[in-house]
């Protein structure tokens, strides 16, 4: 199994390319960024573990700060977990994607989700509730814009006629895409349109229990689940939590460190890295 990182990137956090540079050297697979494009001040949309952290509001942009620890690194995978495409444009993010993955190589992962900020969704036009009907037309749009010279998509949400888009992504036929969520609908939308689930394995119990029905799932769709790759976010930092996922078949568990200076980072990347098997 391989073992990643993931971190909030903001301006008081270490930065983006000396953790890269840190992590790689200490052989960690990858490194991972989420997204918040601002956090509005209403608080109708509750936040699950309480109040709201004050990093969400100081993220960078996903996209340039994973182009900086790309370019800083040889072997390291670098991925959005997750990137709120419901509050992108389809086709400059398709861009963004094809960019990323070129200049890097090949090394990037798309990690995706529909979000849980009604609010911010909101400002970018995105109306929560038809919010995963719109990413599931984005990413059948990309797909398109990705791997046809020419590209054209016509759905509810995303809709536009024949066009050229450069450059294509080094991977083949493009970057992973991963889903983020636990539910049976995330569950099946992976198996209909992504790559990969990306479940939080902070409760690793739930994460072994998604895995049971999304083999389910892909069996009675007629998926390999050798296409489907498992990315467990946020899991403890525990041996035999590993042990436990290593025995199941995820494909990846990534810690989450804190969005600190370096000398607060760098000593728990120290502390990871002994579970690098």
């Amino acid at each position: 199994m391989k073992i990643g990182v993931c971190i909030f990137a903001t301006e008081y956090a270490i930065r983006i390319d000396e953790l890269a540079r840190e992590a790689e050297a200490r052989n960690f697979e990858s490194l991972w960024v989420p997204e918040h494009t601002h956090i509005p001040t209403s608080r109708r949309s509750p936040f699950a573990g309480g109040e709201l952290p004050q990093h969400y509001k100081h993220t960078l942009d996903p996209f340039v700060a994973l182009m900086a620890a790309a370019a800083a690194t040889k072997k390291l995978r670098v991925g959005t977990g997750i990137c709120l495409i419901i509050e992108r444009d389809t086709i400059t993010t398709a861009k963004s994607v094809a960019s990323l993955d070129l200049l890097s190589d090949g090394r990037f992962e798309l990690g995706i989700g529909g979000g849980w900020n009604a609010e911010e969704m909101e400002h970018h036009g995105t109306d929560f509730k038809t919010r995963f009907k719109r990413l599931e037309e984005q990413v059948r749009a990309m797909k398109a814009i990705w791997t046809k010279d020419v590209a054209e998509y016509h759905g509810k949400f995303v809709d536009f006629e024949p066009i050229w888009a450069w450059p294509k992504p080094v991977q083949k036929p493009h970057p992973p895409i991963l889903l983020g969520g636990e539910s049976s609908y995330t569950l099946q939308r992976v198996v209909d349109f992504c790559d990969g689930w990306y479940p939080r394995g902070r409760a690793p119990e739930k994460v072994l229990a998604g895995m049971k029905e999304l083999k389910e799932r892909a069996a009675k769709a007629g998926r390999d689940m050798k296409t489907i790759s498992i990315s467990a976010f946020a899991t403890p930092p525990d041996k035999k939590v590993l042990d436990d996922f290593t025995a199941a078949g995820v494909t990846r568990a990534i810690f989450l460190l804190p969005p600190e200076p370096r000398d607060k980072v760098l000593p728990l990347l120290d502390q990871y890295a002994k579970l690098i098997r």
